[in-house]
């Protein structure tokens, strides 16, 4: 008994040394890369081995704010903050790519994962891992670049809907909409038309049958004119129609002013916008109202604040919004809306979104009353002075702070083939 307890006691010590001394090179080598802390799907941590991605900001060499926001094409901007913490301190890199609206997610990812890549080369260049790194040139250049005979016009329709029930109940849906869009650096213009019909019905028995329908029509335009680094002015004008709201039919011009408090070129990482509009509004309602109208001519203006920051410590999404119409001052709506992701210690993040509305404007309710089932099924807007939802939550993680594995059995929790998820939305 005690040869074979010295003998398996001499194997493992033959194991563990071979076993060091087989992973020891590569794990000198894992050593010297560079921390990373960004929010990293699996497929980014499988393409980008060479680097260490680690759980917590203050572990890493280097940090990586990613933010994203939508192109006058329907594409989407991408965009890498890259800074350098200790050894790399005083580094920074801004790193930005754009997808077309018809790209596949395959395609998305390997321009993120390319980028990443090109990005991170000026601090892989200062350590031994360097060595290890080969760059290469894929796409032949042309000598001509040809100009765009749209004029920057992006055109996009779409047709949507959706069939659902069991045995006594039945829900339908049919949406469609048509949009044309130029966005350069002096316009902005955006041109919408959409229509939507929703059906309900619930079979409560043989003789009774519960029905609901909603539909709405909408035509929308707005146009702005870029003034300034820091100012803008455009209006925007509707054309609605909505069974909800009780509008036969509306139509608005609203005009408006922007500022800026940062400069739009930095509305990526931060914004403090200001918007002032005011303007007319004619609307024909389809029941008479509680204020015994059947059609009206409304002014109003509105006023609001935006704040949107993006940091190492998580971002901040802000809007303040006061309006009113000017016949009678105590026809106003007062509403705040607020998203909240912070970092407030080592592995504790706290996230929080939420929004309320004092509402005193519903100048369109139906004066007849609604029978239970159409309050039910939200036929009508019904009269309320208040409006709010939020949703709350804190997550605590804790233990070695590395993160580069990445082992798809038995399902993935770490993101598999899904995008990389961004800071800021």
């Amino acid at each position: 008994m005690k040869k074979t307890l010295l003998l398996l006691a001499f194997l493992m010590i033959i194991l563990q040394s071979y076993s060091q001394r087989a992973v020891f090179p590569a794990d000198t080598l894992r050593k010297n890369a560079i921390n990373i802390y960004m929010e990293s799907s699996d497929f980014i941590r499988k393409e980008i081995p060479y680097v260490n991605y680690v759980r917590e900001i203050k572990d890493a060499d280097v940090y990586i704010i990613s933010t994203r926001q939508n192109t006058g094409s329907y594409g989407t901007e991408y965009t890498y903050f890259l800074v350098g913490q200790g050894k790399f301190a005083g580094m920074a890199d801004t790193l930005t790519f754009t997808s077309a609206p018809d790209e596949t997610s395959e395609i998305t990812r390997y321009k993120q994962v390319n980028n990443l890549k090109m990005g991170l080369m000026r601090y892989v260049a200062r350590t031994p891992l360097a060595g290890y790194i080969n760059i290469s040139f894929t796409e032949p250049l042309l000598e001509t670049i040809y100009t765009d005979k749209w004029n920057s016009w992006v055109f996009r329709s779409s047709v949507s809907g959706f069939l659902q029930g069991e045995k006594t109940f039945r829900s339908r849906n049919l949406s469609g909409s048509l949009t044309a869009s130029r966005i350069t650096e002096n316009w902005k213009i955006n041109l919408l038309s959409e229509l939507n019909q929703n059906e309900t019905k619930y079979l409560i028995n043989d003789s009774i049958t519960i029905r609901g329908t909603n539909s709405s029509k909408n035509l929308d335009a707005l146009v702005v004119k870029s003034i300034s680094n820091h100012w803008s002015a455009g209006a925007r004008a509707k054309l609605r129609s909505s069974s909800f709201n009780n509008e036969n039919i509306s139509i608005s011009f609203m005009p408006g002013i922007e500022y800026d408090i940062y400069p739009y070129s930095e509305s990526t990482r931060r914004q403090l916008r200001i918007l002032y509009t005011a303007g007319y509004t004619f609307v024909n309602y389809i029941d008479t109202t509680i204020y015994d109208r059947i059609r009206e001519n409304l002014w109003s203006h509105s006023l609001s604040a935006s704040y949107e920051i993006v940091q190492k410590w998580g971002n901040i999404n802000l809007v303040a919004e006061y309006r009113n119409y000017f016949h009678d001052w105590s026809k106003n709506n007062l509403s705040l809306t607020a998203y909240l992701d912070l970092r407030i210690a080592r592995g504790l993040t706290v996230s929080f979104m939420g929004s309320g509305s004092m509402v005193h404007d519903q100048l369109g309710l139906v004066r007849q009353n609604m029978p239970l089932d159409q309050i039910l099924l939200q036929r009508k807007k019904l009269a309320t002075q208040f409006e709010y939802f939020t949703s709350f939550g804190f997550t605590y993680t804790f233990g070695s702070i590395y993160n580069n594995v990445v082992n798809p059995r038995f399902g993935n929790s770490g993101g598999g083939m899904m995008m990389m998820p961004f800071m800021m939305p």
